[in-house]
């Protein structure tokens, strides 16, 4: 292996880790004014190492008791306070969505205005950010810890109901999934479309989190419990609803918000795994055990071709790269990198050490195909393949491929092309996917619509094994073509 490619082999570089954090207190406040100087004062006295900079956005969800008046004292003596009002009440998950948009720190948690929650924990909740690399951190009222209050009996029940379908639909095993105490990422929370208004945000947050393969531990915290005649504002009905969330929130896959990367468009056709799985088959006789995959996206194809001597999952998403780099814990074969194809710097490290390098749906969007495909001949050994995947049919040019910001779609004799200018010898084209063809040209060239339906793409998933068997009769070309070219 070539000395040059020695820096990247450090999956985790912990001499990089801050020694602290700047953190966001989140705070939704509603008609809480007996208690909210004594609880907001306490988190504005903290003091840790692990803290370099706090503040704290408090949102008063229109409350009618008074809270306000006190919230704008609070601010008036103290600069880390900001304050925002809402105009009518909107319910805890709408406030903490207000808040996040003014947060600025490295990690946010969530504190609410009672006093249930000590906010002398948080330190130790932090602990896992600079020494383990996490991307959440859950409180937990039920962990070991070597004093803990008896808490009520019936409450911790329902709650532990509650975490129980939780772990088994998000195959996470959490001991309080209802905490209010979740510390995340700012820069990973603020990636996620958040879409509750009530208490149902802690189901949602927590499967979102699970779906986008985050990184969450879990640290004992302390509990002290209210009543709801001293003013605890969740009901019976709130613990239906979570179950109703839970159900909603394993189906839907609505993971990403809207970015300039198209990131809520592409995870639709990541998550089909039999579509995928048909893919990675269709690739595997070519891929060899040094490989470079360009695009790797969250993981669909790399998941199924690890382990190998050595595999770099590279992409431009750094919403992507995150999700690649948790992935990639334990696994030390593989290493994350960001790569634009278009940048020959970005393979400066990289050249002659691969014998493949995969490019599936990436070359239709780099400006300029021959410097890409010379970027990728510098990064094989020789002897080695390129594997490029890209739309096929020119005619089929529509609202979908707009939406997805294809530069065009190929002929089967327009990437051999291509690939022999730079300097490949094409060693095979193969069709791929006829089926989907008039689904594609329906969709997007008829409907003009821009995204994929979901109930299109579990059919398509469920009918994948009929798909495989029947997709060569049809008697057109493949929805995209497939060149391997191999470095002479």
């Amino acid at each position: 292996m070539k000395e040059s490619l020695v820096p990247l082999l450090s999956t985790e570089d912990t001499s990089s880790r801050p020694l602290s954090v700047s953190l966001s207190v989140l705070t939704p406040v509603f008609n809480e004014r007996h208690l909210l100087a004594a609880s907001l004062g306490r988190v504005l006295q903290l003091e840790s190492d692990a803290i370099s900079r706090l503040e704290l956005v408090a949102v008063d969800d229109c409350s009618t008791d008074g809270s306000w008046d006190v919230l704008r004292e609070l601010a008036g003596r103290d600069p880390r306070v900001r304050l925002v009002r809402h105009g009518h009440n909107m319910g805890k998950g709408a406030a903490i969505r207000t808040a996040l948009a003014h947060a600025t720190g490295d990690v946010c948690v969530i504190h609410d205005a009672d006093m249930e929650y000590n906010p002398a924990d948080i330190p130790a909740l932090l602990r896992p950010f600079i020494d383990e690399g996490a991307d959440a951190v859950f409180g937990s009222r039920y962990m070991s810890a070597p004093y803990r209050r008896a808490l009520m009996h019936r409450h911790t029940m329902v709650n532990k109901t509650i975490t129980f379908i939780s772990n088994w639909l998000t195959d996470l095993n959490l001991s309080d999934i209802e905490t209010c105490y979740k510390l995340i990422n700012t820069r990973l929370l603020k990636s996620m479309p958040l879409r509750s208004d009530d208490f149902r945000f802690e189901i949602e947050v927590t499967f979102k989190l699970a779906k986008r393969r985050a990184r969450i531990f879990e640290a004992p915290i302390r509990y002290l419990p209210r009543s709801h005649d001293e003013g605890k504002k969740i009901r019976a009905m709130d613990g239906l609803l979570a179950f109703a969330a839970m159900l909603k929130y394993s189906l839907i896959d609505d993971i990403y918000a809207e970015d300039e990367y198209g990131s809520s468009i592409l995870t639709s056709l990541q998550n089909a795994r039999r579509f995928n799985k048909w893919m990675g088959d269709t690739l595997r006789p070519w891929v060899g055990d040094r490989v470079l995959e360009i695009g790797a996206g969250i993981g669909t194809l790399t998941g199924q071709f690890i382990p190998r001597d050595l595999y770099v999952a590279s992409d431009i998403n750094p919403h992507y790269l995150r999700y690649l780099k948790s992935y990639g814990m334990g696994k030390p074969y593989m290493h994350v990198s960001e790569v634009n194809a278009g940048r020959p710097e970005d393979f400066a490290s990289f050249h002659g050490v691969f014998d493949t390098v995969l490019m599936v749906n990436v070359l239709e969007h780099v400006p300029d195909e021959q410097v890409a495909l010379r970027n990728v001949h510098a990064a094989l050994a020789r002897g080695g393949r390129a594997v490029i995947l890209v739309p096929q049919h020119p005619r089929l040019f529509n609202a979908l491929d707009t939406a997805l910001e294809h530069r065009e779609r190929y002929t089967s004799e327009g990437l051999r092309a291509s690939l022999e200018r730079a300097g490949f010898h094409v060693e095979r084209i193969v069709d791929f996917n006829r089926t989907a063809v008039p689904a594609w040209w329906f969709n997007g060239g008829v409907l003009g619509r821009k995204r994929f339906s979901r109930v299109q793409l579990k059919l398509l998933d469920l009918m994948m094994p009929a798909i495989r068997r029947l997709d060569h009769v049809w008697p057109w070309r493949g929805l995209s073509v497939v060149g391997v070219g191999v470095k002479p």
